[in-house]
């Protein structure tokens, strides 16, 4: 796995792309725009230097990473020369099941292809390639600099010998690999999470308490370092929302719908940190 693409430059797949880098391997990002890919090396360098300025990373390492690190808008090329594919695209079905078609018509044969998405399984994008054994889940966390869990699952079509793969490469990324032996909407750690944000979400709706205190019993009784009102800002109101979609879509349980509050929030655009304004406002900063 000398050779890694990352599919997506956003928040999460410039990271990992980075995360890649860091790791001594050749990574591409692609994303559909320049801009997209300028905004992605921008907050990169930015994020970096901050860790270099902290002592986090010498500035050695940065240099040495970013040189490994290309950017391109050409997809096709990028997976012509591609060991191994991480897809952190929009967590929409359709556009997932199209990249992977596509990629599966540009990468050799023997390339794995792997999505970051935790709410839509490899079991739904499988059949759009014509490589089921070699496709599987590879899940980071926001942010993937840091956080070290990455949540491995396959379909029952996954080789072992894809699952190991994958497995290995996270340890070679410094992550702590989860292994699932069955796949399931959501995986480990979001299911659990994602218990504790429509609690959350439920008591604010009763009018039990306010967003800032529920997050304030959650750091202050629970040890969490972000309360759940916090962390849905972090990282993106809208991610969470598709992710409850996608995970309805599987299971069809009413449940599993978005809440009305994050519906609101949503249609309205107020997404978190990244649009000024969620749960909480961020105009000051921005």
């Amino acid at each position: 796995m000398d050779r890694l693409l990352v599919v997506g430059a956003g928040t999460m797949g410039s990271q990992i792309a980075m995360v890649c880098a860091l790791a001594g391997h050749d990574t591409t990002v692609t994303d559909v725009t320049d801009d997209a890919l300028d905004r992605a090396r921008a907050q990169l360098q930015a994020r970096l230097d901050r860790d270099v300025a902290k002592e986090r990373r010498t500035r050695d390492d940065v240099d040495a990473a970013f040189d490994r690190l290309t950017f391109t808008t050409d997809l096709d090329a990028a997976a012509a020369g591609a060991d191994l594919v991480i897809e952190a695209a929009v967590e929409k079905l359709d556009v997932k099941r199209e990249v992977f078609a596509r990629l599966d018509k540009a990468a050799p044969p023997q390339t794995i292809l792997t999505t970051n998405s935790s709410a839509i399984m490899s079991s739904q994008i499988a059949d759009a390639t014509g490589r089921p054994d070699r496709v599987a889940n590879m899940h980071f966390f926001n942010p993937a600099l840091v956080m070290r869990c990455v949540e491995v699952v396959g379909s029952d079509d996954t080789s072992p010998e894809t699952m190991e793969t994958v497995t290995a490469l996270a340890r070679r990324l410094g992550k702590e690999p989860v292994v699932l032996h069955k796949e399931i909407p959501g995986f480990v750690a979001n299911r659990i999470l994602g218990a504790v944000r429509d609690e959350a979400i439920s008591l604010l709706e009763q009018g039990v308490s306010s967003v800032k205190d529920i997050d304030t019993a959650c750091r202050t009784a629970l040890g969490h370092p972000m309360g759940p009102f916090e962390l849905m800002d972090l990282t993106g109101i809208d991610i969470g929302y598709h992710a409850k979609l996608a995970r309805h879509a599987v299971t069809g349980d009413p449940r599993d719908l978005p809440s009305r509050t994050v519906t609101e929030l949503v249609e309205r655009g107020d997404l978190g940190r990244k649009t000024g304004k969620g749960f909480y406002s961020y105009e000051d900063e921005r």
